[in-house]
């Protein structure tokens, strides 16, 4: 951190500190003025109720399914303070100065603070929009005062961050919309209360610094929409203004102008794009218009998770994903976060391009722009409305080799040549340099294997952030970038593009990291990928300057749903009547590791706190200067 950054942490202390022992006061909550909004979710929407009023039930009976848990018991009222993986009950002590990070005292955050982020909530409030059914605004009404009696203002583990505190206000927002004329006048003004308080605690707790990525979106766009929904207060609409420069200043800022978001985390991109789209349309139901370049910037976001997108709808996992949401508002067992947004770029954007990756109008469109989107998505023209697939994302740092795109005969590999991460700590970003994925027909082959944990068990977050889970080289059974904790990085690799060159016979990748430049004896690494797509063959050549002998690993993470044979020279790889042909180079031994613990390798996580053996194949050489490992995979039918 910077001398700037660590005065400002001691400052936030002080005043925490004084805070907690009363000498700055909590917010005194004024009378509301009756200045009202307009509403940007939409009721009257044709939606077969039948899966909303199922999941409203559930909510109603205090049962949820969070991350890798199903089924789980919160209780009637829920436990909102207690961890439901641990059982572990967090004190109420100040919130801004509770240390949430230390598992002992807090269990897993992330459990802890997921049902406090009152998606559920949302649910109910569909069922009663849909039903006009009073049961579903009383459970919501008794969960809510549960809530309000639970965590005090400032007290506890829910307001110990203003990302989670702006994530409420949103879904508060969303079912405040649904349910507001059945609600009771005492009632309501308990929930204005806590909005206040909770609008007042993100505005003066604004994540800043290092820390001042994706939390800082999430709380701008938390009090935006605040704003937008109750009016009502004069510092509500300084407060709103406030948080609208903010979101304009961090649209451009964290998110490159090629559409990659700087965080170097797919799931953090479209967890991003989702803030942004939200407090678009909030702000223009209601006259408060962001700039053009906030909203080419959203198109652009889209763009690149089109561009990422395979045949079957599957986008790499680059980069850390907690599998949080900013909202869920459809019930569809088969929801992609991914598709989903490009459905909603479909109809923003007249983008018949995105028509054709979302597949289908999503329920959470038909929320959000109401009964006339459905007819508006269906006369949407694919053909006159369809841009060229792009496959370069300098700016983000990412590639794509391909041929036959959106064909049944699809290859698909998308490289990454991009920086480890956003702001001096790179907290989401991953030891990922020069790796790739690869996909064949909407099918996955070679996979990232995705994150699986945050603030807890360490040895695996430091596995699936480290270089051997990602398909790369690894040099002295060291990360290309060094860790130095869950969320902090002590070297960062940097990595780059040198060559670009695509046409309709062959596309070319050639790049470079200098993550090994820190070793005794430095070796640069640079990797070509060609691509000849007559022949379906892939080439891979690493090149490695190196002055002396160095211990060398190559690895290739195969999806799980594939079969993996050694055959002389390398391995098939097969699933779904494809067949990949890996040949290693020759200098070296290989072997298959599959939910291995001693070496931890041949893991995928497909969510968070969930993980499944899959199979992972290691190379190893030992090599002295200089070395040039040469890689192929044929493609083929099986």
């Amino acid at each position: 951190m910077t001398p700037v950054e660590v005065a400002h942490r001691t400052l936030r202390a002080v005043l925490a500190r004084a805070e907690r022992s009363g000498i700055v006061r909590a917010p005194l909550v004024p009378q509301p003025d009756g200045e009202t909004a307009k509403p940007w979710v939409h009721k009257d929407v044709g939606i077969e109720p039948g899966p909303y009023l199922a999941a409203a039930e559930r909510v109603a009976e205090g049962r949820l399914d969070i991350f890798a848990l199903r089924e789980l018991e919160l209780g009637q009222p829920p436990c909102w303070n207690r961890d439901p993986k641990t059982g572990i009950e967090a004190p109420l002590d100040f919130g801004k100065l509770l240390d949430y990070r230390d598992p002992d005292l807090v269990g897993d955050i992330k459990y802890l603070w997921e049902p406090n982020r009152h998606l559920q909530l949302v649910s109910l409030a569909q069922a009663y929009a849909l039903t006009g059914d009073r049961h579903y605004v009383d459970a919501l009404s008794t969960q809510l005062d549960s809530w309000f009696l639970a965590c005090p203002y400032g007290r506890g583990p829910n307001w110990s961050s203003a990302l989670e505190a702006g994530l409420r206000l949103v879904n508060w927002s969303i079912a405040w919309q649904l349910v507001k004329p059945a609600l009771d006048p005492d009632f309501e003004q308990r929930w204005l209360r806590s909005v206040y308080e909770h609008a007042h605690f993100v505005r003066h707790w604004f994540s800043a610094h290092s820390s001042a990525n994706n939390h800082l979106i999430g709380e701008a766009a938390g009090l935006f929409i605040a704003g937008v929904t109750w009016p009502c207060w004069r510092e509500m609409r300084e407060w709103r203004a406030a948080a609208k420069n903010i979101l304009e200043r961090e649209a451009l800022a964290q998110t490159a102008p090629d559409g990659v978001n700087r965080e170097q985390a797919v799931w953090y991109q479209q967890f991003v794009l989702d803030m942004m789209v939200l407090c678009l349309l909030a702000g223009k139901a209601n006259g408060e218009w962001f700039s053009a370049d906030y909203e080419s910037r959203i198109e652009a976001m889209m763009d690149f998770i089109a561009s990422i997108m395979d045949k079957g709808g599957n986008v790499p996992m680059f980069g850390d994903a907690d599998d949080g949401y900013v909202v869920r508002l459809d019930q569809d067992p088969a929801f992609s976060p991914y598709r989903s947004a490009l459905s909603l770029g479909a109809l923003l954007f007249r983008r018949g391009d995105f028509k054709l990756k979302a597949e289908k109008l999503d329920d959470k469109a038909r929320w959000l722009l109401g009964a006339q989107a459905a007819a508006q998505y269906e006369a949407l023209d694919t053909e006159a409305t369809r841009l060229p697939q792009r496959q370069t994302f300098p700016d983000g740092g990412y590639y794509i080799l391909g041929a036959e795109f959106d064909t049944p005969n699809e290859i698909r590999a998308v490289v990454d040549a991009g920086p480890l991460g956003y702001t001096s700590i790179a907290a989401h970003g991953h030891a990922d340099a020069l790796s790739f994925t690869l996909s064949v027909g909407g099918r996955e082959f070679l996979i990232d294997p995705g994150t699986y944990a945050y603030h807890t068990q360490e040895r695996w977050r430091q596995f699936f952030r480290g270089t051997s889970a990602h398909n790369t080289v690894r040099v002295d059974g060291r990360d290309q970038s060094e860790q130095g904790g869950n969320f902090l990085w002590l070297e960062k690799a940097r990595a780059g593009c040198g060559l670009w060159l695509s046409s309709a016979e062959k596309d070319s990748f050639e790049g470079w990291h200098d993550g090994y430049l820190r070793l005794d004896d430095p070796v640069k690494h640079r990797r070509l990928i060609e691509l000849d797509k007559a022949a379906r063959r892939l080439l891979i050549e690493d090149n490695l300057e190196m002055g002396e002998e160095h211990e060398v690993e190559l690895f290739f993470h195969c999806a799980e749903q594939c079969r993996v044979d050694a055959v002389a020279g390398g391995f098939i790889i097969e699933r779904d009547g494809i067949a990949l042909r890996l040949m290693l180079p020759e200098n070296g031994t290989a072997e298959i590791y599959r939910g291995s613990l001693s070496p931890v390798s041949g893991w995928i996580s497909r969510g968070f706190d969930r993980r499944q053996p899959t199979s992972t194949i290691a190379w190893r050489a030992r090599l002295s200067a200089p070395a040039l490992l040469r890689t192929t995979i044929e493609i083929k039918n099986a």
